[in-house]
């Protein structure tokens, strides 16, 4: 189950917030900020798909992500890689440092992590 990009742009805010009600979610947006309505059906929409619940406080729901950032991010990723890249982290690698235009300093950081993770795997 994905998000759309309005609910994505919403399940940010909610990542950031941690918690909140319709009001801290709108105070969120920038202008012109989207209707109360419309808020409401993307948060009743992300409710049905799993990726958010609710406490009620008498008629305030106070929502929250089920899901973490990094976990969505991950599948979405690697969803990625497997339909675009025939499932090939290197030709994603590859893509990515060439296509991206990185500075040669990004490149050298990225050279970093993937150096750092090496020798993780490697114990």
């Amino acid at each position: 189950m994905q998000l759309s990009k309005t609910e994505e742009q919403l399940m940010q805010y909610l990542w950031k917030l941690e918690k909140a009600f319709m009001k801290d979610l709108l105070d969120s947006f920038p202008e012109p900020k989207p209707a109360t309505t419309t808020v409401a059906t993307l948060l009743k929409r992300m409710t049905d798909k799993g990726f958010i619940d609710y406490t009620l406080y008498g008629k305030s729901r106070e929502y929250y992500p089920l899901v973490k950032k990094t976990d969505y991010f991950s599948k979405h990723v690697n969803g990625l890689i497997k339909n675009f890249f025939n499932n090939s982290a290197s030709q994603f690698a590859s893509f990515f440092t060439s296509e991206t235009n990185l500075s040669t300093s990004e490149l050298e950081e990225l050279k970093k992590i993937v150096d750092e993770e090496l020798l993780k795997k490697q114990k």
